[in-house]
């Protein structure tokens, strides 16, 4: 074994250490403050709803605990061990060339989809179910997973060809080639997701002509957001967590509603996410967002070049095959994604601070602070989180952060 891959065998380890850990910390900060709701809720949550949400938390973190702990094992054991028979199997199934280098990240990947299957069983409708979240029935989780799994299989082989031929055809600058290719799709993803992708699993009905859909509109009017409709989504059939979103670019951004968020929260607030939505896009976040994932992906992509020319395969005594070369760097790249999750966090975080700054001058800071309590309370967020983990795992600020900041002058 060489340096190499003692680096990464290193890497995987302290990264894994590093998430039980602040597993471990997440869950002793919930726990510490399980019996006293925290006086600037005291009037909005109740002694027992507070402590729900703190079983809620901690049951979470120990799912994540035992996921986590059998991920960080198996990413190892792929690596150390049965990489090279997966290979040899493969090889013994498919000849060489782009096939079978396709068919070696389609093995492993279904692999790791059947071996992650129980974790994500038993959050669904062990987890969710017994806090009253969970509305999926087996049936609609199979016909989801079978239509995902049909999904990745169409879009992911097309792209595994080509990148393979790519890499083969134009060596040297294939991988800024690739890049360039992979951004053009993940623009273009964007437009498609929402008319093609997403109606295969939710229905989307117009926005029926109601009081609130005028005062809607006359916001957007207000803020010159052009949209191409407003849509309820039936998210109710599968969980009762709310959410509101934007999808799409240019006039063919769409704004959607889960139809749980308009079941639970008044006009005021609704105009109000509604307005931390428009937040960002007033300051350009969305743009912002797209900047960040082409650095991102930049660097990922200049990674693979490095690992295609470097021979990493072989610094785990495996063949070459380009197949194998990119499932060695996706294990190798999580745990150094995990250490740039503090900054990527912290420019999301921004990002919030600044939108709900926004929906504030818009409508005063009191719908903004009455529906992000009710989201707490009906998703069953903590309010009393481990401020180290919120650094590593947390996109948006904690609630009271986000409440003391719209409470500011």
């Amino acid at each position: 074994m060489n340096f190499i891959a003692v680096i990464i065998f290193a890497a995987i380890v302290c990264s894994g250490l590093l998430e039980l850990y602040l597993e471990r910390r997440q869950m002793a900060s919930v726990a510490a403050h399980k019996d006293r709701v925290p006086a600037a809720f005291a009037q909005q949550l109740t002694l027992e709803e507070h402590r729900r949400a703190a079983d809620y938390n901690i049951a979470r973190a120990r799912l994540s605990v035992a996921q986590k702990s059998f991920d960080t094992v198996l990413a190892l054991a792929w690596l150390a061990v049965f990489l090279g028979p997966a290979y040899r199997l493969v090889a013994y199934l498919v000849p060489a060339g782009l096939s079978r280098s396709v068919a070696v990240v389609l093995f492993i990947a279904a692999i790791g989809y059947l071996l992650d299957l129980p974790f994500t069983i038993m959050r669904t409708f062990r987890l969710e179910a017994r806090f009253g979240f969970n509305r999926m029935t087996p049936g609609t989780f199979v016909v989801d997973a079978l239509k995902g799994i049909a999904l990745q299989l169409a879009l992911g082989i097309p792209l595994l060809y080509g990148f393979f031929a790519v890499e083969r055809a134009i060596p040297g600058i294939w991988w800024l080639v690739s890049w360039a290719g992979f951004m053009v799709i993940m623009l273009a993803m964007i437009v498609i997701y929402p008319t093609f992708i997403a109606p295969l699993f939710n229905k989307f009905t117009p926005m029926p002509d109601t009081p609130l859909k005028a005062q809607i509109e006359a916001l957007l009017q207000k803020c010159g957001f052009e949209s191409k409709g407003l849509f309820v989504m039936d998210a109710s059939k599968r969980s009762t967590h709310g959410n509101a979103y934007f999808s799409g670019l240019g006039k063919a951004k769409r704004i959607v509603f889960f139809d749980t968020l308009l079941q639970k929260h008044d006009e005021p607030e609704i105009l109000s996410i509604l307005a931390h939505e428009l937040g960002h896009f007033k300051f350009g976040h969305i743009r912002e967002k797209l900047v960040e994932s082409s650095v991102l992906t930049f660097v990922v992509f200049a990674v693979l070049a490095w690992a295609f020319a470097g021979g990493l395969a072989n610094a785990f005594g495996l063949p070459g095959d380009p197949g194998l070369v990119l499932v060695i760097v996706m294990f190798a790249m999580g745990p150094f994604a995990q250490l740039l999750s503090p900054l990527t966090n912290f420019l999301s975080r921004r990002a919030e601070f600044q939108a709900d700054g926004f929906a504030k001058g818009m409508f005063g800071p009191q719908p903004m602070i009455s529906a992000l309590t009710k989201l707490s309370r009906d998703n069953l967020a903590t309010l009393t989180p481990d401020r180290l983990y919120a650094l590593f795992y947390y996109s948006h600020p904690p609630v009271p952060e986000r409440i003391a900041h719209l409470e500011s002058a």
